[in-house]
């Protein structure tokens, strides 16, 4: 990729934080904007404290750096709004802006990271790029929105729209610290209806890997990115178990009942699992990733079992600091356990 002038929204976060530190290896000049301060500095790099939904600010920050192009990664997540106009506002209103921006100032090509929460069913095959979105909560419908928005025909710039499953890497926290603790503490770690279901997961460098290209190559449309080899959670964590040693193991509980007492939690709010959580516990979702594979000449280098152990390492080999982190995005920090704590007892 010819060196450019990049700028990642979202930057301090969990994936935009990889995604950043991936350009500037590749020597891109780039620029961060984020509502939090970001720690990591570099001379290629711009962090900037802001807010995408303010098109004042924005216009003059499109109108100083003059960017090349767009890696749209910010999201408001559901387990972290504060409200749902709030997320509706952060994930919507601001790649409008965002959009707006790239045609005010001629931005070439707009990579958007999007969602396999575009759906809330199993399909019973893997999902492909013209499978029509039906998304049913509040995160889901706001990425196909964005969708929409950086998709629309009298758009100056081009786009690519990567639909992606769970990001996974070093340092991503969120409700899987909730996992890794069990894991690391010996307890039982629960799945449902025997965890025969698969879920497919990426890892967060190859996604990097693949906006890069995309902006390099200007592919348009949509791509679905994923791992190979999806094998079901039961086996993904008998591996991390297994490799980590701490005497934990798999246990299950019935999918019934057990997805009831989820749904009652969370209309309770005494738990952090949502209709998304819910879906990834007990059903599967496999992305078909023929296209990005020839369109990008990209092939995946991790599979699920693989990711997951190296971000447990991150949370057994940090986990007093992780404890401690205060003003961080959602994926860098533990989750509140809520009512789970209930189940780590008896585990």
């Amino acid at each position: 990729m010819t060196r450019t002038k990049s700028l990642v929204t979202g930057g301090a976060g969990f994936y935009g934080g990889i995604l950043l530190k991936h350009l500037l290896d590749l020597g891109h000049s780039c620029v961060s904007v984020d509502l939090v301060t970001g720690d990591f500095r570099h001379p290629l790099l711009r962090s900037v404290e802001g807010d995408i939904r303010n098109p004042e600010s924005m216009d003059r920050l499109f109108a100083d750096e003059g960017f090349d192009v767009v890696f749209h990664c910010a999201a408001m997540l559901a387990h972290d709004r504060k409200s749902r106009d709030l997320l509706w506002s952060s994930n919507v209103e601001g790649t409008q802006v965002i959009a707006d921006m790239a045609n005010r100032h001629r931005v070439g090509h707009v990579v958007f990271t999007s969602s396999n929460c575009l759906w809330a069913r199993n399909f019973g095959r893997p999902v492909r790029e013209d499978d029509v979105p039906e998304p049913i909560e509040i995160y889901g419908r706001s990425k196909w929105e964005g969708e929409q928005i950086l998709a629309e025909p009298e758009n100056r710039f081009s786009s690519t729209l990567i639909r992606c499953p769970t990001i996974i890497d070093e340092g991503r926290l969120g409700l899987l610290s909730i996992l890794f603790e069990f894991i690391d503490d010996g307890r039982k770690v629960w799945v449902v209806g025997g965890g025969h279901n698969a879920y497919q997961f990426i890892y967060a460098k190859d996604l990097a890997r693949a906006c890069v290209s995309a902006a390099e190559r200007r592919t348009q449309g949509v791509l679905n990115i994923g791992a190979d080899d999806v094998k079901p959670f039961r086996d993904v964590y008998q591996y991390v178990i297994d490799r980590a040693g701490t005497g934990s193991r798999v246990a299950t509980l019935p999918l019934r009942p057990a997805l009831a007492a989820m749904r009652l939690a969370h209309r309770m709010r005494i738990s952090p699992l949502g209709p998304y959580q819910y879906r990834m516990i007990a059903e599967d979702f496999v992305f078909d990733t023929t296209r990005i594979k020839r369109c990008l000449d990209w092939e995946p280098s991790l599979t699920n079992e693989e990711m997951l152990w190296k971000s447990y390492q991150y949370y057994r080999d940090n986990r007093t600091e992780i404890m401690s982190r205060k003003s961080v995005s959602a994926h860098r920090q533990a989750a509140r356990m809520g009512v789970i704590r209930l189940l780590k007892w008896i585990s």
